[in-house]
């Protein structure tokens, strides 16, 4: 139970903040820990889960910045 809790308030935290992000590499790291965190709790391990996912969101947030800035 404690733990679907803390992945709720994750989630609700990171998709809540992601509206006031202006770069995707931000947009794209909270996504990132909020599906990170859900996926990590579904397995045992939601904070592995959310570093993981900030890490990959980040990444490819930053790449496609990366990509519209050379539009």
């Amino acid at each position: 139970m404690h733990k679907t809790i803390t992945t709720v308030v994750a989630l609700v935290a990171a998709l809540s903040l992601n509206g006031c992000m202006q770069s995707n590499t931000s947009k794209g790291a909270a996504l990132g820990t909020a599906t990170g965190a859900l996926v990590g709790s579904m397995s045992g391990s939601w904070g592995r889960g959310a570093l993981i996912g900030a890490g990959v969101g980040a990444l490819g947030g930053y790449i496609v910045d990366q990509h519209e800035r050379k539009k």
